[in-house]
């Protein structure tokens, strides 16, 4: 006498007998039907959403103009006496209302390409070894160290170029570099004066040592970037390591890469109080890497309080805020048109 399968239980004895059958495993997922109501509310969301955003966008333009605005009007008394002269004076004689801003603006350019050219090839081979060469139980504690140099306050940074850095300079590396360098055929000059310790090369070497964390940690993300088959195909093509950072790594992270140099060049531009600590606040215009002078921004520092409200003082201080501002936003412009045409010249390969 034969027995009748069990309809809906599962066939194959052992697995799970007698428990009914599942739906194919490949049965499509139910959706959520869209009724008018849902659709009405998600429109109603997307407008806001695009609303906010947009107003968030404009609302940092506004934010830039608002700055020009202020400063403008700040800088207004001495916009009116000097015009286009302001920018190619080299006198800051406040007891006769005499402004220019050139010895400031060749401080600030002159001190960030010095701490550019120290620090992007120390952060470059921080990274590197970060990405490329540390074992996986340092790279994590390391790259956080850095990290975390990157917020110290620039106050603290001023203080230990003061108490430790300015002494060190002034009895050990700039006799030295007189002795050594100096006596090159045309570099003595550029060494030339009397070792102070406060002075262009040591608020350089500050502002080096301050930009070397922002720089770093920025060319570690985008080292960590780049794919793994990036290496791996260079690898199996017989490079060696240093050939496949060189070819592989770097150039593909070579837009990251500019951006952490761009970003530290803009803190080195603005960089207050740890220059105003070690530069020597003269202003002149430096004449060699041993001569005091001043930024800026250590300009503003040192002279904003001592200004009368609405005097010419003032407004030429205020001017000179207006100068740094330019600066600011043409070297993100030219980082920008850097940035782009790598991207594009990378497309194109």
């Amino acid at each position: 006498m034969g027995i009748a399968p069990n309809v809906g239980m599962n066939p194959f004895p052992g697995e799970d007998a007698g428990v009914p059958a599942g739906p194919p495993p490949h049965s499509p997922v139910p959706q959520l039907e869209a009724t008018p109501r849902r659709e009405r509310i998600g429109r109603w969301f997307n407008s806001i959403f695009r609303l906010l955003v947009t107003v968030l966008g404009f609302g940092i333009l506004a934010l830039a103009a608002l700055f020009i605005i202020v400063l403008a009007q700040g800088a207004w008394p001495s916009l009116l006496k000097f015009g286009p002269n302001f920018l190619s004076t080299s006198t800051w004689d406040p007891v006769h209302s005499i402004f220019g801003v050139v010895p400031f603006v060749i401080g600030t350019l002159l001190t960030s390409a010095i701490a550019l050219l120290i620090a992007v090839p120390v952060s470059l081979g921080v990274a590197i070894f970060l990405t490329e060469q540390s074992p996986t139980w340092l790279s994590g504690p390391l790259g956080l160290v850095v990290q975390l140099l990157a917020a110290v306050p620039s106050v603290v940074y001023g203080f230990w170029g003061f108490i430790v850095l300015v002494p060190y300079m002034r009895l050990s590396v700039e006799p030295g570099l007189q002795g050594s360098v100096g006596k090159v055929p045309g570099l003595g000059g550029v060494f030339g004066g009397t070792p102070v310790g406060t002075d262009i090369l040591t608020s350089s070497v500050i502002l080096a040592i301050m930009i070397i964390p922002t720089i770093s940690s920025v060319c570690r993300d985008s080292l960590l970037a780049v794919p793994r088959h990036q290496r791996e195909a260079a690898l199996s093509l017989g490079a060696t390591k240093w050939e496949t950072t060189n070819f592989a790594v770097l150039r593909y992270a070579s837009s990251g890469i500019i951006g952490a140099i761009i970003l530290g060049l803009g803190r080195a531009l603005g960089e207050t109080m740890a220059v105003t600590m070690t530069i020597g606040n003269a202003d002149v215009i430096p004449k060699s890497l041993f001569s005091q002078g001043q930024t800026i921004a250590s300009l503003i520092a040192n002279e904003f309080t001592s200004a009368g409200p609405g005097s010419i003082y003032q407004g030429a201080i205020i001017e000179a805020a207006l100068v740094l501002f330019a600066i600011t936003i043409l070297v993100n412009v030219i980082a920008r048109l850097l940035v782009g045409r790598v991207l594009r010249v990378e497309g194109g390969s």
